[in-house]
Parts: structure tokens; sequence; C-alpha cells
């Protein structure tokens, strides 16, 4: 694998063929979202949100549970453009990029969190990879941790991706292909997939 930098990167996003093309939009200003090896991708206007008063755990382990009272924990809410977010330290909050994104099938990505956040509290993380040929927005965890509250505006660079190339071709074959906003997690998927290590309820 290489590491993709700036010249590649608009290379890629020139392609004249669709299938060997990189796809992020909207790219507002080329030059400013556009950095000697990564690009930058802004907070969406979308989010997850937890309701800590409404459930006493998540268990996987109970299958039933899972299926009927994901959504009285989880709450999907929608933020308009220059309206602040505020988010209080210790959340648990989930978030996306406003931008959508398809890579080739040649092409897999990491996103990392800015340091400027980092340096005031927010962990901004996301799949640990990837994979080429995924198309959508990037759901993001985000996490608060530091002591005061911060105020997150959709639309503020929020995270960096960082490409690479690999010597042949994958195809992503996960759950959360084509998002256009903020996934609730497959909880009931990993309950299924592990029975066998949960007792009966």
């Amino acid at each position: 694998m290489s590491l993709l930098l700036k010249d590649e990167i608009i290379d890629l996003l020139d392609k004249p063929a669709i299938q060997k093309r990189l796809v992020i939009t909207p790219i507002l200003d080329r030059d400013e979202q556009i950095g000697a090896s990564s690009v930058d991708v802004r907070l969406g206007n979308e989010f997850i949100i937890f309701r800590k008063v409404m459930f006493p755990a998540i268990d996987i382990g109970n299958h039933e549970s899972i299926r009927t009272e994901q959504l009285k924990y989880q709450e999907r809410l929608r933020i308009n453009f220059k309206e602040p977010f505020v988010f209080h330290p210790n959340d648990l909050i989930l978030g996306c990029t406003f931008e959508y994104i398809a890579l080739p099938k040649s092409i897999g990505a990491y996103l990392k969190g800015r340091s400027t956040w980092a340096r005031m509290g927010l962990i901004v993380s996301a799949p640990t990879k990837i994979d080429p040929f995924f198309h959508g927005c990037l759901t993001l965890e985000l996490h608060n941790a530091g002591d005061a509250p911060l105020v997150l505006y959709p639309g503020v660079p929020i995270a960096q991706l960082v490409f690479h190339r690999s010597t042949t071709e994958a195809e992503y074959k996960g759950h959360y292909n084509c998002a256009t906003g903020p996934q609730y997690p497959r909880v009931l998927s990993l309950s299924e997939k592990n029975k066998f290590w949960f007792s009966e309820r």
C-alpha cells in the first residue's frame, strides 16, 4: 500500500472513467480542503444521541430487548446549518460527514480526527479503515473527553481522510454502504451472530 499525496488525490478526483474516479462531494474549495496528503471532511447536520435515562444497559445478549428497545435509547436529531449543537463532557454521539464519498476498487482510506479539536477534548473516531469501493457518508463516533461543553456547528471541518492505493482490487461488502447520514449500530445483527456465547433468556 502507498500513501496518496495531493497531486495523486486530485488526479483521482478528475478521472474521466467513473469506475476509477474518487468521489468526494461537495468540495467547496479544493485549495482549502485538500492538504499535502489528506482531504478535510466537515461535520454533517444529522446526529444520533443517546437517551441516558431511558435504559439500564445495552445488552447484546438480550436478543428480544435489542429488537424492541433500541430506538428507546437512541434518537435521531437534525441541526440546521449555522445553528449550534452543545456537546457536553463525557457524552457520546454519532455524527456523520457532510461529504458523500465513493472509493474506487483499488483505493482505501482512514479517517483521522483533527488535532485542533483533539486539543479541546473532542475525540473523533470512525471505522478503523474504509474499504475500497465503499460509498456513502461516514458515521463518526464523537466523544467529548474534555471538561467543558463544546459547541459544534454543521459544516465545520471535523476530520481528515487519508488515502492509500492497494496492489489489487477489492469491494466493500459491509452493512453500511450508501448511507446518507449517521447509521444506528447493527446491534441486532451482532446479537444474532453471537448467540452461542450468551446464556438462554
